[in-house]
């Protein structure tokens, strides 16, 4: 469960930037900009974060608030996934992805990931799932909304692949999955790209 404060919080925020990209009255600014330094507060004491880097990073959004997107390619192979080693969370395994970049399809940026990440280059052949990330339970709450995109992809070949974030890609079989990145992926969610693998008739999944 995402707590009330995280909501609030938020809440705070998106009214404030929204707030701030279209009034016109500085009286109104005055206090849309209060409104904000109310919310980095709130997030900054809940979380135990540093205060200038939470005011950083809402200072850094603009414009209309909208939910942030978080796209996923998922490669099976018979039975194996590709997972792919998330570096700055201990080693700790998810499918290729991240935020989406502007100027780029969703599935573009599911190719992309999957070539940056894993060294590979792919098809992207559905649209399996968009899910709310609040509401699928994965741990550490975040700052801002989320969506999440997952895309079935089918393997072309294999390309360079750039180093940073991740580490080694590799095959493991559905049943005995290593200790996942859960602030990315969870093991149900995995599980259920499976049946969209096996059955690409499903329906996409979607909250």
């Amino acid at each position: 469960m995402v707590p009330n404060w995280l909501l609030w919080a938020r809440e705070l925020q998106a009214t404030a930037q929204t707030g701030l990209t279209f009034t016109q009255n500085p009286y109104d600014r005055e206090r849309y900009e209060a409104m904000q330094a109310l919310a980095v507060k709130m997030m900054a004491e809940c979380t135990g974060s540093d205060l200038a880097v939470t005011e950083k990073l809402f200072a850094s959004q603009s414009g209309y608030a909208t939910p942030k997107v978080d796209v996923r390619a998922a490669i099976f192979r018979g039975r194996e996934v590709l997972l792919v080693s998330e570096l700055i969370d201990g080693g700790r395994w998810t499918l290729p992805g991240g935020w989406a970049d502007i100027n780029e399809t969703a599935g573009g940026n599911a190719v992309r990931e999957a070539r940056e990440e894993a060294g590979l280059a792919v098809k992207v052949t559905k649209l399996a799932a968009v899910y709310d990330r609040d509401k699928s339970g994965h741990p550490q709450p975040y700052p801002f909304h989320i969506y999440k995109m997952f895309f079935l992809c089918e393997v072309l070949g294999e390309c360079a692949k750039r180093e940073g974030e991740t580490g080694e890609a590799r095959y493991f079989s559905i049943d005995a999955l290593p200790e996942l990145s859960e602030s990315r992926v969870l093991v149900r969610q995995i599980l259920r790209l499976y049946e969209h693998y096996l059955n690409p008739s499903l329906p996409t999944d979607f909250d």
